[in-house]
C-alpha cells in the first residue's frame, strides 16, 4: 500500500506540473481589449453647459492643475464673432400672428408657430416658448397648444412690451470668446455644441431645428476645426425621439443620450432611465451638480470607485452666480480633488473619447501570432479610421520569464514592465487600431 502510494504521487505531481506549463503556454500571446483605458474599473467625465464664463475662469485652472479634461457643450450665437446667430426662418412674422387669430395651434401649424415664438418682436415671449418646449419634450401635446395659443392670443392684443430679444443676455466685459475657447482646447479640453440659441429643439419644425443643429456645426468648423464637431448635447437635455433623429445625424456622440445601438447594451443608473440591463458593458451614471449636495456627489464617485463598469458623467452649469443655478468654485475645488483621488482606480477623460474608446473596443477585432522570440499582435476595427482614432488599452499574456517588453508599432516604441497575476505574467500597453502590427520582445 505505502509503495503504491509513494508511486502514484509523484506520478500525479507530475501531470500537474505539466498541465500546468501546457497551459500557461496555451495563454501565450493571448491579448484581450480592457473595459476602459489603462484598465482601470471605470470612467470620469466632467461636462459643462451653456459656456458661462466662470466654468473656465474658476473650474479650468483647477482642472488644468489636476490633469482633468472637461467638456463644453457651447452656446455658438452667444460667443461674439459668430457668423450664425438665432434666427426664425419661415414665412413674415405678421402672417402667421393673423393666421393665429382664426386658426388655433395645432399638430400641423404649432411647429412653426413655436419656431417663431421667439422673434416676434416682444419681451417676454421666449418665457412662452420655453413652458411649450418643455410640453413637448414631456409628450404633453394639447398642453402645449394651449400654451402657444395664450401667447399669440397676447401678442395680437399688445400685451407685451415692444422690446427685440437678444438671446442669451451676457455682461461683455465677462463672456466667452472664440479665442478663449482655441486656447482651452489646445489645453486638452473639448468643445462640442449646444447650439447656436439654446432652444427646445422639441418645439422648431424642421427647417429652424436644422439652421440650430447645422449652423453651430458648422461655426465649431471654422473656429475650431472638426475634431470638436464629435459630441453634442441638446439643450435642456432633451431626449425627445425626433430630436435625437436629427441630432445625431451631425454629431456621433450626444450626451442627452447614446445612438441606439450602444443603448442596447448599456446599464443606466439610477440617475436615467433603465434601457435593456446589461451588467457585460457599461453602465452610464448622469449626475448633475445642481440641486445635489456635496456629500452626494462624492458617492457617486465613490461607487464608480468600487463598483465595476460605471461610467460617470457629470452636468456643471453655472460658477459662482454666474450661470443656470450656479455652485461655489470652493466645492468645485473640494470636489475635483476628491476625483483626483481615485485616480488609480479610475481614468479621467473627455465626454468624446470615452464614447471612442467604448465604440471602438466593441467593432475592434484582436489576434496574435508567437515566433520564436517575439509576440505580433494586430488590432483593427471596422469604424470611420477619420473619427474613431483613439488608442486601446491592451493586456497580452508573455512568458513568464519575461521581467520587461519592448513594444513597437510604427514608429512608436515602448519599453513596458511586465506584469504578474497568479500563475500569468502580462504586459499592459496602448495601441492604435488599424496603425499596423503590434510587436513585443521581451527581455
Amino acid at each position: 500500500m505505502k509503495i503504491i502510494i509513494s508511486l502514484r504521487f509523484p506520478v500525479l505531481f507530475y501531470f500537474m506540473i505539466m498541465a500546468s506549463i501546457f497551459q500557461a503556454h496555451c495563454q501565450e500571446g493571448m491579448t484581450e481589449i480592457t473595459k476602459w483605458q489603462y484598465g482601470r474599473k471605470g470612467a470620469v467625465s466632467v461636462t459643462y453647459d451653456d459656456g458661462s464664463i466662470n466654468q473656465f475662469v474658476k473650474a479650468v485652472p483647477i482642472m488644468n492643475e489636476l490633469k482633468i479634461p472637461g467638456t463644453f457643450f457651447i452656446i455658438t450665437g452667444a460667443i461674439p464673432g459668430s457668423e450664425h446667430r438665432g434666427k426664425f426662418i419661415g414665412r413674415p412674422v405678421q402672417e402667421i400672428l393673423n393666421e393665429s387669430k382664426k386658426i388655433p395651434a395645432n399638430e400641423k401649424n404649432f411647429y412653426e408657430r413655436a419656431s417663431a415664438a421667439r422673434f416676434l418682436g416682444y419681451k417676454g415671449t421666449s418665457e412662452y416658448f420655453t413652458k411649450a418646449g418643455a410640453a413637448i419634450d414631456a409628450g404633453r401635446f394639447s398642453q402645449a397648444y394651449g400654451i402657444m395659443d395664450e401667447l399669440y392670443r397676447k401678442v395680437n392684443n399688445a400685451d407685451f412690451p415692444d422690446e427685440s430679444l437678444t438671446g442669451i443676455n451676457q455682461k461683455k466685459e465677462k463672456v466667452l470668446t472664440w479665442e478663449m475657447v482655441n486656447a482651452f482646447a489646445g489645453q486638452g479640453h473639448e468643445f462640442g455644441s449646444h447650439m447656436v440659441d439654446h432652444p427646445y429643439l422639441g418645439a422648431l419644425d424642421e427647417p429652424n431645428m436644422l439652421y440650430e443643429i447645422e449652423k453651430s456645426r458648422e461655426e465649431i468648423i471654422d473656429k475650431l476645426g472638426p475634431e470638436h464637431t464629435f459630441s453634442a448635447e441638446t439643450p435642456y437635455c432633451s431626449q425627445d425621439e425626433r430630436v435625437l433623429k436629427y441630432t445625431n445625424r451631425f454629431y456621433p456622440a450626444v450626451r442627452s443620450r447614446l445612438s441606439e445601438e450602444h443603448l442596447m447594451q448599456i446599464r443606466f443608473s439610477s440617475h436615467t432611465s433603465p434601457v435593456n440591463p446589461s451588467e457585460e458593458y457599461v453602465c452610464w451614471q448622469r449626475g448633475t451638480y445642481t440641486r445635489t449636495p456635496l456629500q452626494v456627489m462624492k458617492a457617486w464617485v465613490d461607487t464608480t470607485a468600487n463598483e465595476n463598469n460605471i461610467w460617470l458623467v457629470l452636468i456643471i452649469h453655472g460658477i459662482d452666480g454666474i450661470g443656470w443655478e450656479p455652485i461655489a468654485s470652493h466645492d468645485v475645488d473640494e470636489y475635483f480633488r476628491y476625483i483626483k483621488s481615485t485616480e488609480n482606480t479610475l481614468w479621467f477623460a473627455t465626454y468624446g473619447n470615452v464614447t471612442r474608446y467604448i465604440r471602438e473596443r466593441m467593432n475592434a477585432d484582436v489576434s496574435y501570432k508567437l515566433l520564436k522570440d517575439q509576440i505580433t499582435v494586430t488590432l483593427t476595427h471596422s469604424l470611420d479610421k477619420s473619427i474613431y482614432n483613439h488608442p486601446l488599452t491592451l493586456r497580452t499574456v508573455v512568458r513568464p520569464e519575461w521581467k520587461e517588453v519592448t513594444i513597437k508599432q510604427g514608429k512608436q516604441v515602448k519599453r513596458v514592465k511586465t506584469q504578474k497575476d497568479g500563475g500569468t505574467t502580462s504586459v499592459l500597453y496602448e495601441a492604435l487600431p488599424n496603425a499596423g502590427d503590434i510587436k513585443i520582445k521581451g527581455h
